[in-house]
């Protein structure tokens, strides 16, 4: 995207101070969200949701919604937020002592943070793919029968035979590890252990993927596997992806949201928003100003 000449003479006048007061004085922690937050048909809702860590607010009254067979990036600076939203999605953030989060989450329309719902079914609906892969130190077929076992989605073996080749399968592990399903997960390469967790989460037909930084840890072949496996499996799931990487954001992604400190910026359909974003930081983020 080319700079306005209003942002290309800044952007290189400017001191490094100036810039960041001039960002502290645009935040407010009542910001309004711009762009499509709010979308028809979503898998999932947040409304006004915040989250603290003790007394620190760490989210500022966020709402956005989560598509159906779509792929939502999130994206911002480091410490911005996102992946503390991300994990609110399938209450991870109950392990945190400290930590409290408001406002109302929705799956298919039943909020997720009710007395009523229980966490165990709720992860398996919402799975998680973490940044570095963490296989169990199982074999690969131990891995991705696990859920289907604790869950009691099958009543044979037969059963649990057919859910590991298609899960591996849907990951594009399939061909590369059929031969050898009971030797240890941990054996594999560090793309194919993020692709078996991967697999390990779709075994128990989620809804929705959230996936934390995928790719950081993997060389770029792997990142290209993962990527083309995100693209084919939005057809099935909604998926969440938290990337540091706007290049992969920009190939991955239908819908783009901009977090910066703790508030939610911008949301709006992909090319949008680096092309054309509608908010003064977003054009700065993107165009490497800060960040």
């Amino acid at each position: 995207m080319e700079l306005t000449a209003e942002l290309a003479q800044t952007a290189f006048i400017q001191p490094e101070t100036a810039i960041t007061d001039e960002l502290n004085r645009e935040k407010s922690t009542d910001r309004q969200t711009i762009g499509t937050p709010v979308i028809e048909n979503p898998r999932m809702t947040c409304r006004n949701v915040e989250v603290f860590y003790g007394d620190k607010r760490a989210i500022n009254n966020i709402s956005i919604d989560v598509g159906r067979e779509e792929v939502l990036a999130m994206i911002g600076p480091s410490g911005c937020g996102k992946s503390t939203f991300l994990r609110c999605l399938n209450r991870m953030n109950d392990t945190i002592p400290i930590c409290r989060v408001r406002g109302e989450i929705c799956l298919d329309g039943t909020d997720i943070y009710h007395s009523s719902v229980d966490i165990v079914p709720l992860r398996a609906r919402v799975g998680m793919v973490f940044q570095k892969p963490n296989p169990f130190p199982k074999s690969i077929y131990d891995n991705v029968a696990y859920g289907p076992k604790i869950h009691g989605l099958t009543t044979s073996r037969q059963d649990l035979d057919t859910i590991v080749e298609d899960s591996l399968t849907k990951a594009g592990l399939w061909e590369e590890v059929r031969d050898r399903l009971h030797e240890p997960g941990t054996g594999l390469s560090g793309g194919q252990q993020q692709r078996l967790c991967i697999a390990r989460a779709i075994a128990v037909s989620p809804e929705v993927i959230l996936m934390d930084e995928p790719c950081s840890a993997l060389d770029p072949i792997a990142t290209a596997k993962v990527e083309e496996l995100i693209a084919e499996l939005r057809a099935q799931f909604s998926i969440v992806i938290v990337t540091h990487s706007m290049q992969q954001a920009a190939r991955v992604s239908q819908r783009t949201a901009y977090f910066h400190l703790g508030d939610l910026v911008e949301v709006g359909q992909t090319e949008q928003i680096f092309t054309n974003p509608g908010h003064r930081l977003t054009e700065d983020y993107i165009t490497g100003r800060f960040g």
